[in-house]
């Protein structure tokens, strides 16, 4: 899928995530039904946010998180119309207690970027842009397993691909320019950390 088949507001969608009120879990399943399978962005959107929130600590989920969005962002450059993802990925089940605080902690950010979107720079949610956006995204989810013991790292990639991400939901580039920019600048630091660590070993 090439293109988001409209623009969403991130409330709307969060909305559309909450647990039913007699659901102690919800499956990855579940989620995906209610986003629909053919959203690729949005698929991609929802565990980046979740990922960001407080609830980024649980175990193994920032793994979980990083190969769901790789799975679909991999299948989005390909062209699939359709998503697919293996059974154990979509029978994982996440409390509905914990996925509803998510929700709530996202509530404001969701309105405040829902007041702040516009018609901008909507090249770069389109093709061949879009598809350099798309390969970024893998490339962070991909470094997410060997950082699960460092949660607050995997939320500051989960940030940079919400980015990237809100700018394909609601077409608006300035976003995607910005995960650019924010990308750029977390491994700009890295790279100096890791070379003044070398530096001081020496």
């Amino acid at each position: 899928m090439t293109e988001t088949p409209s623009r969403q507001t991130l409330s709307a969608l969060l909305n559309a995530l909450k647990p039913d009120g007699d659901d102690d879990n919800v499956s990855v399943r579940e989620l995906i039904h209610k986003i629909g399978e053919r959203a690729f962005a949005p698929l991609m959107l929802v565990p980046a946010l979740i990922l960001v929130s407080p609830i980024s600590g649980i175990p193994t989920l920032p793994t979980l998180g990083g190969l769901l969005i790789m799975l679909i962002a991999v299948q989005d450059l390909f062209g699939r119309d359709h998503l697919w993802l293996p059974d154990f990925l979509m029978r994982r089940r996440l409390s509905a207690d914990r996925l509803q605080s998510a929700l709530d902690w996202l509530e404001k950010p969701a309105r405040w970027v829902d007041r702040h979107t516009g018609d901008r720079l909507r090249m770069l949610t389109r093709s061949p842009f879009r598809q350099v956006a798309l390969v970024i995204i893998v490339l962070i989810t991909a470094a997410w397993p060997p950082l699960e013991l460092l949660p607050m790292v995997t939320s500051i990639g989960a940030f940079a691909v919400s980015l990237l991400c809100i700018g394909m939901v609601t077409r608006d580039g300035i976003y995607v320019a910005a995960g650019y920019v924010f990308t750029a600048a977390v491994v700009a630091v890295a790279v100096t950390l890791v070379n003044a660590g070398v530096a001081a070993t020496q």
